[in-house]
Order: structure tokens, then sequence, then C-alpha cells
């Protein structure tokens, strides 16, 4: 597939770009590119809930990361390189965009099955389980340890954005 290629060279290139830039932001940003990429790469491949997923947890890390460096470094006002970061955010842009429409072309028809086990998940699911609502009976006992895995890595996801992005200190300890 051509698209996971491109991809995969757009992830090492961005994360080659991480490790030699010299500044904080511009090297989370970098990062940021990397699990963006991951996310797209997950939807290629039909797996909408990974993406998801992906995409939540790298959202969340990056507020993380960004409130972490933007006070120590500050690239457009420190090094005035606002034409070489206006011009790497369109090209960024441009290339998200082209993706996006080359995966959102792909996708299917809104509620038409894509896989012969979807169709056996709809048909014998009820029967199987008895419950009322297949929904349900797909999520609680056909993946509930994908469904458990998803709620504590989201969970996980925002404790620890509480953790950092917390103002009050430990008792005995330095308020900044």
């Amino acid at each position: 597939m051509l698209e996971i290629d491109l991809l995969l060279l757009f992830m090492i290139a961005s994360a080659i770009i991480a490790v030699q830039v010299k500044d904080l932001l511009s090297s989370v940003i970098a990062v940021g590119a990397v699990g963006i990429g991951l996310s797209m790469s997950f939807l290629i491949m039909k797996a909408p809930d990974l993406a998801i997923m992906q995409l939540v947890v790298e959202v969340l890390s990056l507020i993380i990361l960004i409130r972490a460096t933007i006070r120590k470094d500050l690239p457009f006002s420190a090094s005035g390189r606002w034409a070489f970061n206006t011009f790497s955010m369109i090209l960024f842009l441009a290339v998200f965009l082209v993706f996006a429409y080359f995966s959102f072309s792909d996708m299917h028809r809104f509620g038409a099955p894509l896989m012969k086990v979807s169709q056996e998940y709809l048909g014998e699911a009820m029967a199987k389980t008895g419950a009322h609502n297949v929904i349900a009976a797909i999520t609680l006992k056909y993946r509930s340890i994908d469904t458990l895995g998803e709620v504590a890595a989201l969970f996980a996801a925002v404790v620890g954005v509480l953790a950092i992005a917390r103002k009050v200190s430990r008792p005995g300890g330095i308020r900044k």
C-alpha cells in the first residue's frame, strides 16, 4: 500500500527532525507529527478504534509537552524564524489534508459491513449473549479486553494531564 509507505516515510522524517532540531517546541511538534501519522496509518489499515485512541492520547500528550516547553523555548520571538515556521506549518497542513482526503475517499459507506466477522456478530450476538442491545453485546462479550485496555489508557492519560496541569502543590512542597 503506497499510503502506508508514504506515512512511514513521513513518520521517519518527523522523528529525525525531532531529534535534530535545536529548540524544544519544534521537537515537540515533530513528535506530535509522528503520532498523528501513526493515527492516520491506523485509519488507513481499517482500525478506527485504534486511530481514535492514538489521536486522543497524542493530543493530550502534546498539550502536556507544549505546556512544559512553552516557557523555556520560544522560537518565534527568539530566533526570528517566522518564515520557516510558517512554511513548515503550511506544508504539514497540506500533507495532512492530502492524506485525509485519500483516507476518507477510501472509506466504505456508513453502516456497510466490512468483513464477514461483522456479519456474524450482528447475526448471532443477541442469541449467543442473551443481550437486548447488539452494541452492548459486542462491546462486553467479544471485545471486552480491548475495551478495558482503551478505558485504562484514557484514564491514565487524563490522570497524567491532571497531575501535570494542576496549580496547587503538595503539602510542604514549593509552590511556583
